[in-house]
């Protein structure tokens, strides 16, 4: 509600400064949330060849390897005091042609309306609040979204309804950036390399040990060797599933937590054969290269996002998607151990999966 006192108190300076815009046909894009909603928004920067961002900062060692991205603004630093709120505010004012708000928040949905733009399109989504009306009156194009809509796709409507999932493939990086540091364990041949997200940022979509414990015993006969991705503070989860892992298990568990800044992740796991996670932003870094992906939906809702290439959705049974990219939730009806339980028919199916080079899309519930 504060962005909206803003706001009108800035109106008079908005309405004084409108005539002095100059159109240089400039794109804005603003999406701060992270990793894998990130990624989501690559097929829209990629149409609109190159835009300006309003990022968070968790996300800026991607973004800022991207040649489709100019001018990064980071949200982190803007929200320090009224006085930052007020100096970007007036920066981005007479900047852009084109404003495309992907994450309508409060704070997000101030600066897009704030602008002079000849052109403003807003997603506007299930949990819009009623005092949002006044930043969306000031928007060209307000295209509804459900929670059973690929939010990908109306990310790319915004910019041109003709537009679907299929018009462009996403991206980390573009071009693909190269690692400086050298990684072994991504050099070796004749294994299945399969990497795994051990635990994701929401700890309601973290995978149980026993869970993981399953996978490696499901696979042992195969030649396989899992790479452990993630940041320093995952590794207590690691800790947690080697102390019930046998140690011929142990063996085939290679750890990179911590060891890998997040602009060396996609080239990483693009050299792997499978990757498996829940719905993670690693999952959708994954599907930027191709690499194939078992991917637990756990809560989510799939049809809402989801990775979009060779994957293979392990779904809880009896439960509904409980929660979604703009109304994230932690508590469910469920335990974690029985929202990515596994049975013989779902393990049977991460087996052929990964022994399966073509990987076709498939569900099982």
């Amino acid at each position: 509600m504060s962005y909206v006192i803003i706001f009108i108190l800035l109106w008079p300076f908005k309405m004084l400064m409108k005539p002095f815009h100059q159109g240089k046909g400039r794109n804005l894009v603003i999406q701060t949330a992270k990793i894998g909603d990130f990624v989501n928004i690559t097929p829209l920067l990629k149409h609109l060849k190159k835009s300006d961002v309003l990022i968070s900062k968790t996300v800026l060692p991607l973004a800022g390897r991207d040649t489709t991205i100019e001018s990064i603004f980071l949200i982190e630093e803007h929200k320090k005091s009224l006085f930052s709120k007020i100096r970007l505010a007036f920066r981005l004012l007479n900047r852009y042609d084109n404003v495309y708000l992907l994450q309508p928040n409060s704070i997000n949905a101030f600066y897009a309306a704030f602008c002079n733009a000849k052109h403003k399109a807003f997603l506007e989504t299930y949990v819009r609040k009623w005092y949002h009306r006044m930043f969306f009156a000031t928007a060209n194009v307000v295209r509804q979204h459900g929670k059973y809509d690929l939010a990908l796709e109306n990310y790319l409507k915004l910019a041109d309804p003709a537009l679907t999932a299929d018009s462009y493939h996403s991206h980390a990086t573009l071009p693909l950036w190269i690692p400086k540091t050298h990684y072994p364990v991504l050099d070796k041949t004749g294994e299945i390399k399969i990497g795994i997200s051990i635990s994701a940022g929401n700890r309601a979509k973290t995978i149980p040990r026993e869970i993981w414990q399953q996978i490696i015993q499901n696979l042992s006969n195969l030649d396989c060797q899992f790479i452990v991705f993630g940041p320093a503070n995952e590794q207590p989860y690691l800790d947690a599933l080697l102390e019930i892992l046998s140690e011929e298990e142990k063996s085939r568990v290679v750890s990179l937590i911590g060891q890998m800044p997040l602009e060396d992740v996609p080239f990483a796991l693009g050299q792997l054969d499978a990757y498996i996670a829940s719905d993670s932003g690693n999952a959708y870094i994954a599907d930027s290269q191709k690499t194939p992906i078992i991917c637990f939906t756990g809560p989510c809702c799939k049809e809402e996002q989801r990775p979009l290439g060779k994957v293979l959705f392990i779904e809880p049974e009896n439960f509904e998607p409980a929660s979604f990219v703009f109304e994230t939730r932690t508590r469910f009806s469920l335990t974690p151990e029985q929202l990515f339980a596994l049975n013989e028919h779902k393990l049977k199916a991460i087996h052929e999966f990964i022994t399966d080079s073509r990987g076709q899309e498939r569900h099982y519930g």
